[in-house]
Formats: C-alpha cells, sequence, structure tokens
C-alpha cells in the first residue's frame, strides 16, 4: 500500500492557480512543487506570473526563479528533481501546482527515456538549422527516421531539430525512444483542475496581460532582448514584445497579440486536460469543496 499521496492542481493559463494552491499548501502545511516550464527562469518573474516573494513567504515554492535562461532544463530533468522532492519529504501528503501540460506528466505519468542532448550536439543543429533550413531538416529526419517524421509537426522547429538531436547522438531513431508506457509511482495521484466560464476566464487573461505591462514585462523584456534566440524566450509575452522592441508593432498591438496568444494558449491546455479523465474539475473559489474532497481521497485511498 502507498504511504504517500501527491496532490495536483492545475488548469490554464489565468484560471488562478496560485491563490487557490496558496490556500491548500497554508491548510496542510506542506511547500508547493511548481509545474511551469517558464517560472523556474529568474529573469522573467513579470512575464510569467511568477509566484512573487510574498507569496513565497507564505508557502516556500520549489522550481521558481531557479535557473537561468540559458540553463538547459526539460521536463526528463524536472521529473528526477521533483520526485526526489516528494521521496524526501516527510509528509504524508505533496503538492505540485501549475499549467505546463508536459511537466505535469512528467511526475505523475513518467516520460520516456530520452537521452539529455550534449552540448556539442545541441550546437551543431542549431547551426545546420540557420545554414540550411527548417525543409533540410525536415529531409534530414525523413531519411533518419520516417516513422517519426510521419507523426512530428514539421512546422515546429524545436520538435524536428530535438528528433534529430537524439538520432545524431546515439545513433538510434527517436521513434526507439517512445514507449509511452505509464511508469509506476510509489505515491497515490489526486488530480484537481480548475476552471471557469469561458467570458471569465478570457477577461482574467486580458486584465492579467495589462497588470503585466503595468507592472513592468517590457523593462523585463528589454533586459533580455540581446538573448531573444533562446528557447527559454520563444513563450507567449516575449515574442510580441520583441516585435514591438523591434519596431515591428505598436505596444497596443503588441498587447493585443499577448491576449489573443494566451487565451489561444488556455484553449490548448484545456484540449489537453480533456484527455486525463482523473481529473475532477472545481472553481477556483470553490476551495472548501476541493479541501473536503482531497480529504476524502486521504482518507480513503481507494475510492
Amino acid at each position: 500500500m502507498k504511504d504517500k499521496t501527491l496532490i495536483v492542481i492545475t488548469g490554464p493559463t489565468g484560471v488562478g492557480k496560485t491563490e487557490a494552491t496558496l490556500q491548500i499548501a497554508e491548510h496542510y502545511g506542506i511547500p508547493i512543487i511548481n509545474a511551469d516550464s517558464r517560472q523556474i527562469f529568474a529573469e522573467i518573474p513579470i512575464g510569467t506570473a511568477a509566484p512573487t516573494a510574498e507569496q513565497q513567504r507564505r508557502v516556500k515554492h520549489y522550481f521558481v526563479g531557479n535557473h537561468h535562461i540559458e540553463d538547459y532544463y526539460s521536463a526528463s530533468l524536472y521529473e528526477q528533481d521533483a520526485l526526489k522532492i516528494i521521496d524526501d519529504s516527510e509528509s504524508k501528503v505533496a503538492l505540485l501546482s501549475g499549467g505546463s501540460m508536459m511537466y505535469i506528466d512528467a511526475v505523475c505519468k513518467g516520460i520516456d527515456d530520452i537521452p539529455t542532448i550534449l552540448p556539442s550536439i545541441r550546437e551543431e543543429m542549431k547551426r545546420r538549422l540557420e545554414a540550411e533550413g527548417l525543409q533540410e531538416m525536415c529531409n534530414l529526419l525523413k531519411k533518419l527516421d520516417p516513422e517519426h517524421w510521419e507523426i512530428v509537426d514539421r512546422n515546429n522547429h524545436r520538435r524536428v531539430i530535438h528528433a534529430l538531436e537524439v538520432c545524431l547522438q546515439t545513433g538510434k531513431t527517436y521513434t526507439s525512444f517512445r514507449s509511452d508506457t505509464i511508469k509506476d509511482r510509489p505515491f497515490n495521484i489526486i488530480k484537481i483542475g480548475l476552471n471557469r466560464d469561458r467570458d471569465e476566464l478570457y477577461n482574467r487573461i486580458n486584465q492579467r496581460v495589462v497588470v503585466m505591462l503595468d507592472a513592468g514585462m517590457v523593462d523585463e523584456a528589454l533586459k533580455v532582448y540581446p538573448k531573444r534566440e533562446l528557447n527559454a524566450l520563444n513563450t507567449v509575452g516575449y515574442k510580441e514584445l520583441f516585435e514591438y522592441l523591434d519596431g515591428l508593432t505598436t505596444i497596443d498591438e503588441a498587447i493585443f497579440k499577448i491576449q489573443s496568444n494566451t487565451r489561444r494558449y488556455a484553449r490548448k491546455q484545456l484540449t489537453w486536460y480533456k484527455k486525463d479523465v482523473d481529473i475532477k474539475w472545481f472553481h477556483p473559489d470553490n476551495i472548501e469543496e476541493i479541501l473536503k474532497y482531497t480529504r476524502t481521497l486521504l482518507q480513503n485511498p481507494s475510492k
């Protein structure tokens, strides 16, 4: 019988995960294991809506500002680091919260044992992409791994290049590392999904973008602008502000694009979540209902 339980709180961007998770963490007296692939970067707290210093004083957080934008980090590394925190904890209850679907799946289900790419291989593929273009990289992938070439998004250069990196480093196909097998975890898992009415969610997203800009997001983007090609900055908010800093759009156009693209990302998240039948959905304000549900499952893990 498993003696630990992981409570997972997830939901679309802007829904209100941060405050709800803080209240649940305070109730159980446990830290928060953050599951956001961008909030780990110390240089971009405003644009990623990272927990503030005050919120981190309320509850200890892991994986907030603990890396730099130049650092290589992946869902596989996150899986290892998060599992160690859960394993090392003396508490019978752990709490993970965030909206990065791959990070959550990495902890709950495990991800394929794809090797960490050597810096030399990564640099080589970066140079080849710049010199030869995405179409040639797709052609190379078709030659090295035709099976993965059939299913990969060939307009997404990061996915194409990553598959090629694995092929070139290992001498094997990327497909050979894809098992999609759910790994057994030494803890029970309770999944909580937070959602709101669509109009309510969209209004919150639009307003949050305005708050971010007022808080200094343009200055934050300006500081990291010289490193704009880094993967860490290939995210909603910075891409649009980089266009503004390049003089390609006005600030109002940039704000509109950030709001629109953030709403689109929220829809993408919700589509992903629909595949997971284990998620129990709540409105973020219904903390008492969430606590009642978690307490029931903690007392009766088999339910």
